[in-house]
């Protein structure tokens, strides 16, 4: 279960006036799957899912990390996008 911080910082994401860059996208998604859901047991996508395939591999590369350090990741890196892009 996620902290009420946490579903504040997912909001506030979304709302940034500039749009972060492909890497600290992906970094959102992973740490935002790694908290909510737990390791990635997914299937890895086809050779021409390109996007899907990376989007996989952000997930997977945080395989062992707990749902509580991702989450703290996850708003500690939001943190600094709404610094950096607000």
């Amino acid at each position: 279960m996620v902290s009420a911080e946490f579903n504040e910082k997912a909001e506030a994401v979304k709302n940034l006036t500039q749009k972060p860059t492909d890497d600290e996208l992906l970094e959102l998604y992973g740490l935002f799957k790694q908290a909510t859901v737990g390791d990635n047991t997914t299937t890895k996508p086809g050779a021409f899912d390109f996007k899907g395939k990376y989007k996989w591999a952000s997930w997977d590369k945080l395989k062992g990390t707990s749902q509580e350090d991702a989450e703290k990741q996850y708003i500690e890196l939001v943190t600094n996008l709404i610094a950096k892009y607000n």
